[in-house]
C-alpha cells in the first residue's frame, strides 16, 4: 500500500513538473527540487539550480513551441530514491518552419522529510527509431495550454 501511495505522489510530481515548465512557474518548481539540484542537458552541459530557475522562468514560449507532450512515463521506486523518467515531444516553430523532436528524461527524487524532492534531472535527444508511439501520451498541450490530460 505504500509503495502505491509513493507511486501516485510521483506521477503527480512528473506532471507537476512539466505544467511548471509549460506556465514558466518558477515558484511551484522551486519547492519540488533539491537545494542542490542538479540538470544534466542534453549537450552534456551541467545547470545547477539557480541558472536552472532563471531558465525556467521563460523557458517555455508557446508562441515558439507550439506543441508538446509527456509519454511513455515509468516510475521506479528504491527505498527512499525513486528514478522518474518520460519521453517529451515538441513542436518548435522558428519563423516559417517547424521542427518536431522528442527528448527522454530521468528525474531523480530523494524522499526527505516524508516529501520527494527532485534531486537531478537528465536529458537525452532521441532518434526517431527510439520515438515512444501516440498512445503513450498522458498529456498534451497546444500553444502552452493543457488540451488533454490521459
Amino acid at each position: 500500500m505504500l509503495q502505491d501511495t509513493r507511486l501516485v505522489a510521483l506521477r503527480r510530481l512528473n506532471a507537476t513538473f512539466i505544467h511548471n515548465f509549460v506556465t514558466n512557474d518558477v515558484m511551484s518548481h522551486s519547492a519540488i527540487i533539491h537545494p542542490r539540484f542538479l540538470c544534466i542537458m542534453p549537450d552534456g552541459s551541467r545547470m545547477y539550480r539557480a541558472d536552472y530557475l532563471a531558465f525556467w522562468a521563460t523557458g517555455f514560449d508557446p508562441e515558439v513551441i507550439t506543441y508538446w507532450d509527456y509519454r511513455d512515463e515509468r516510475i521506479e521506486i528504491f527505498d527512499s530514491v525513486a528514478l522518474v523518467s518520460a519521453t517529451t515531444c515538441y513542436t518548435r516553430r522558428n519563423g516559417d518552419s517547424a521542427k518536431s523532436g522528442m527528448t527522454f528524461y530521468t528525474d531523480t527524487y530523494i524522499l526527505e522529510d516524508e516529501r520527494w524532492l527532485c534531486i537531478q534531472a537528465q536529458l537525452t535527444a532521441l532518434q526517431p527509431e527510439h520515438f515512444p508511439p501516440d498512445d503513450t501520451v498522458i498529456r498534451r498541450y497546444h500553444r502552452g495550454k493543457l488540451t488533454e490530460q490521459v
